[in-house]
């Protein structure tokens, strides 16, 4: 299944797992488009429900052909869930929005599973705890590798090659095909797997790796770097929107010492990062806005006309517990109204910056996208990299027997009104000040050689991102794939990865 989340998942500063019995059984939704049976086996019923609650507070609802035609029961598999993952992907496909050109016929934000999503976003993993990507066709490398992780431990760095997967030398990039499916299976979706690996000196080591769960620090690094006429650059890869508790914590202290270290200029490094809790974007936007900000609009929410106008029904099936009273509540007593759901700035830290580089890659999606859109109308906003994934829109998860459902519900718009970015965010193109150049996955996070940061070294030097001789690594230089196939093949491999933006606080409810 597909799990790329990309969206704003709702859910109360304490989850709560209330399930509710079928909408079908007690609806009285009027759109719906009628015909739902009251009648039917358990995984009917559960069909029955992932229509409803989608025919209600689905952002594109009205897309939706009535349950007539579209029948939700007819979706089968081999196990449920893969039953249920194909109705989700066919309602997606009523509009152009969830379309995705590498994926035809898979929705591009929507998912179902089976609460796995819920657990990874507390900031525990249980993987091997690095990413992969093509810096050429025959040319695998690692792109990040998580402190504390099964690879750590393994010795494992950025920049090293992929030369042989479980004794698979076949392993080039083969656009989606078999060797490319054998790499995301291998790493993504196996409990143990064997690499062989090439350092940068040319050595050579072969490791196993069994999938193991371990705490993820999301700031995988942060330093300064000193330039011409005293100005001091800092900069800090982080690379998920963990939450608050885990988060927070590795921010203040990298965010101290830059101004411990008087930075007058900001690199944020999310080429990798897909999200995760918008409650942790609010906190990094808090760090890196200008005071003059402070208490302005950071973004708003804006759901469907259904939610907006008070009419939904079934969502009274759906219990949250207040974080602040520990009370439960259900969803039909929210207030949706954008008034209800306007963030505003609140400074933190002495930083007073006026601009900030984002390094950012198709790989950059959801509360990496509203981290950087929020602060778009306060402040000089430079992108360097690729494409971003594109995921303007997000949800709320919905409970149904023992399955979460992610699909968008609202879109989010910053205080400019800016959004609907749902190509993209693609640097040196209108309204995305920048410039467009490959991930460099060959040097080390930091390394002012590496492409991207060096990009950002050279503005601040000589006030454009031209590059003359001599030239650093991947710049200028020609390459079998073209930027954006670069960028294909980097999401190729995370078809399986979490994105998403994720609401972690209680709801406003309706007075």
């Amino acid at each position: 299944m597909k799990r790329t989340i990309l969206g704003i998942l709702m859910t109360a500063t304490l989850f709560t797992a209330c399930k509710k019995s079928n909408p079908s059984t007690n609806n009285n939704n009027n759109n719906n488009g009628g015909g739902a049976s009251t009648t039917g086996s358990t995984l009917d019923l559960i069909r029955d429900s992932v229509y409803l609650y989608a025919k209600e507070d689905y952002y594109w609802y009205n897309t939706i052909p009535s349950y007539t035609a579209f029948n939700p029961r007819q979706f089968s598999g081999s196990t449920d869930l893969e039953a249920l993952q194909k109705e989700v992907n066919a309602i997606s496909q009523t509009n152009t929005f969830e379309y995705y050109a590498p994926s035809p016929g898979e929705a591009k934000y929507s998912f179902i599973d089976q609460g796995e999503v819920s657990t990874e976003l507390g900031g525990t993993n249980g993987d091997f705890g690095f990413g992969v990507l093509y810096n050429e066709i025959n040319d695998l490398r690692v792109k990040y590798v998580y402190p504390g992780s099964p690879a750590d431990v393994a010795g494992i760095k950025r920049g090293y090659q992929i030369t042989a997967i479980n004794n698979n030398t076949n392993i080039n990039y083969d656009n989606g095909g078999t060797n490319t499916n054998f790499v995301i299976n291998a790493i993504f979706s196996s409990k143990n797997v064997t690499l062989t690996l090439l350092r940068p000196d040319q050595t050579s080591f072969t490791t196993t790796l069994a999938a193991a769960s371990y705490t993820i620090n999301p700031v995988i690094t942060y330093k300064t770097i000193n330039l011409p006429n005293n100005k001091v650059l800092g900069y800090m890869v982080f690379n998920s929107f963990t939450s608050d508790n885990n988060a927070d914590p590795k921010l203040d202290q990298a965010f101290s010492y830059f101004q411990s270290q008087g930075v007058t200029e900001l690199v944020v490094d999310l080429r990798y990062n897909g999200g995760g809790y918008v409650s942790t974007a609010e906190y990094i936007d808090n760090y890196l806005v200008p005071s003059s900000a402070n208490n302005t609009t950071m973004y708003a929410y804006h759901f469907n006309d259904i939610l907006a106008n008070n009419k939904e029904t079934l969502l009274a099936n759906q219990y949250r517990r207040d974080g602040a009273t520990n009370q439960l509540y259900n969803l039909a007593q929210v207030d949706y109204s954008v008034a209800a759901n306007t963030q505003k700035f609140n400074k933190k830290g002495g930083l007073n910056l006026s601009r900030v580089f984002f390094i950012v890659s198709g790989s950059t999606a959801s509360a990496s996208e509203l981290t950087i859109n929020n602060l778009r109308p306060h402040m000089d906003v430079q992108f360097i990299g690729t494409t971003t994934y594109g995921k303007p829109v997000g949800f709320f998860d919905i409970d149904i027997n023992k399955y979460q459902m992610y699909i968008p519900e609202f879109e989010t718009q910053n205080s400019a009104g800016q959004g609907g970015y749902y190509s993209g965010m693609t640097p040196g193109a209108a309204g995305y000040p920048g410039v467009k150049d490959y991930d460099d996955p060959t040097k080390e996070f930091g390394d002012t050689t590496e492409v991207l940061l060096h990009h950002a070294v050279n503005f601040l030097k000589k006030g454009t991102y031209t590059v003359t001789a001599p030239k650093v690594q991947g710049l200028n230089v020609q390459r079998t794939l073209s930027i954006d196939q670069s960028n294909a093949a980097a999401l190729a491999l995370e078809s399986k990865k979490f994105k998403g933006m994720v609401y972690d606080k209680s709801f406003v409810k309706k007075k």
